[in-house]
């Protein structure tokens, strides 16, 4: 069977001039990409948020003034297609409101028809992106899972726990190996690999493996991942004599699929990607991560959104303030 829909260029275009018309409170431009029909639908994240046909044309503009200014508006992700006299798009930005400090995702998508050789918007659906884990307390797993055991199906008796994922890394580690030269530095990051497994053991964690000068270690919980993350980071801030080493720290907290004494699946790899993009001396935890440690004992700032290197989507991270 042949697919009617074929990619569109042009609604995608339809679609931006909507969002840019929202974006700048232009009430003309946003009515006259609205459909005339009374069969004209709006839906939004609130349960109350359901409009339809000439008051919904009349009053939109006025919805949108209620709303902050745009501070920084980025598409992370769009498309269109269209089939005759139809069409749809979806779209996903990234945007932050003034008086608000953590960006939003938000999703919109928005169905087309052609009213006298022009695409109008017939219907629009809209909502602010929240994970699974804040509305519900889930972070849906079975995808995620499927997939870790398809790659380890080759490894016996396989496992699913719960749990959080911790990276190190040593930075500017080349140059430092460079200078050094290998039989030094062989022996400094034998001593440095001693210190995180002592840490990793003193708060209940699994050492899993050493990556080159970098670690992957497993733990229970994630308030132990970052009491032994906290560890790490003030041992070495208190070493005096050279070379000082600096690294960065990364946490996410899920299921894992695990066999005998090696870990595989997105949870991962995410806490691969997230450890990358952290800076020296720095620790930075996944929002699954934060959540489940509360607010009572770790302080953390500086929330971002960013995209993972092989991951889907955007992913708010925090700061966690080991200092504090």
């Amino acid at each position: 069977m042949t697919d009617p829909f074929t990619p569109s260029p042009e609604l995608k275009a339809v679609a931006r001039r909507f969002f840019r018309a929202v974006r700048e409170r232009d009430g003309k431009a946003m009515r006259n990409l609205l459909s005339r029909s009374a069969k004209l639908r709006f839906i939004g994240t609130a349960p109350n948020e359901r409009w339809s046909g000439q008051s919904l044309r009349d009053g939109l503009a006025a919805h949108f003034n209620e709303a902050p200014p745009f501070l920084v508006d980025e598409e992370t992700y769009g498309e269109a297609f269209e089939a005759g006299d139809t069409g749809w798009a979806i779209f996903e930005r990234s945007i932050e409101l003034q008086g608000t400090p953590v960006p939003v995702d938000f999703r919109f998508t928005l169905i087309f028809t052609m009213e006298d050789g022009t695409w109008k918007i017939l219907h629009r659906h809209a909502s602010i992106g929240k994970p699974n884990a804040d509305t519900h307390g889930v972070e849906h797993r079975a995808l995620d899972e499927l997939a870790a055991l398809a790659s380890a199906s080759d490894l016996p008796e396989t496992h699913t726990d719960i749990v959080t994922v911790l990276f190190t890394d040593i930075t500017d580690s080349t140059t430092l190996a460079a200078t050094l030269g290998d039989r030094l530095w062989t022996e400094i990051v034998q001593r440095h690999l001693i210190m995180i497994e002592d840490c990793v053991s003193k708060h209940g964690g699994q050492l899993v493996k050493s990556l080159g000068d970098g670690t992957m270690s497993v733990f229970p919980s994630a308030a132990q991942a970052l009491r032994a993350a906290r560890s790490v980071q003030q041992t070495l801030a208190q070493v005096q004599q050279e070379p000082r080493l600096s690294v960065r720290i990364g946490a996410h907290t899920g299921g894992v699929v695990h066999s005998g004494q090696d870990f595989f699946g997105t949870v991962v790899n995410k806490t691969a990607r997230l450890t990358a993009i952290t800076g020296p001396e720095e620790i930075r935890v996944s929002h699954a991560t934060r959540t489940m440690v509360g607010n009572a004992e770790f302080t953390f700032a500086s929330p971002l959104t960013v995209p993972l290197k092989g991951l889907d989507g955007e992913h708010l991270i925090h700061k966690f303030e080991w200092q504090t």
